[in-house]
């Protein structure tokens, strides 16, 4: 598994409902799509306690040849190119996914996504990872989380924690970003790791 966001800022005064109507356009288009496992089109507003407007979108692979596809070889990242220039497109390494106890219902209305470093270890880095996916587990187990996933940026040395929820982020989540889902398209999901990779 393999995880990736880019994330584009727009100005205070920016219509974000011309970003609504573009993902209500084209998100369809990645209904299908094959080697992924996840996408979710988020969105941030000032309006709605943001520092910022932004459309950060998430993905989640289970194929990289389908990612690299999809950033270079025309298959879908080029419009976001045209649109906004050429946004960093992170990516991490997939740790652990959970299906919440909500994932079978209706699509998820909110994301919350919990970035930390992670601590300077001799031998125990695995034991602090399993950990971590322990928690991520229990997270996925309450009744509004939708899908719970963990992925490493072995350049930083960050774990990203994202999460889909039903209705709002629960007020008790941690999180370093908070968002709005405007739609989700999963065609490989089940093809995902379950629980943690080892």
């Amino acid at each position: 598994m393999y995880a990736m966001q880019y994330e584009i800022s727009v100005p205070a005064d920016y219509d974000m409902g011309i970003l609504r109507d573009r993902v209500a356009k084209a998100s369809h288009l990645l209904d299908d799509r094959e080697g992924l496992g996840l996408k979710a089109y988020l969105i941030r507003e000032i309006a709605d306690g943001s520092p910022v407007n932004q459309y950060a979108p998430f993905y989640l692979w289970h194929d990289t040849a389908a990612m690299s596809r999809f950033l270079f070889a025309g298959a879908g990242f080029e419009r976001i190119i045209r649109s906004f220039g050429r946004v960093t497109a992170r990516h991490w390494t997939g740790v652990a996914r959970y299906s919440g106890a909500a994932l079978d219902g209706p699509a998820p209305s909110a994301a919350s996504r919990r970035t930390r470093p992670v601590p300077v270890f001799d031998d125990t880095l695995s034991a602090w990872v399993e950990e971590a996916a322990a928690d991520a587990e229990k997270l996925a187990q309450r009744d509004d989380a939708h899908t719970v996933a963990l992925a490493l940026d072995p350049t930083r040395w960050e774990l990203v924690e994202f999460a889909l929820w039903a209705s709002a982020v629960p007020d008790d989540v941690e999180a370093t970003e908070r968002y709005q889902v405007l739609h989700v398209s999963r065609p490989g999901l089940a093809s995902l790791p379950e629980g943690l990779i080892r």
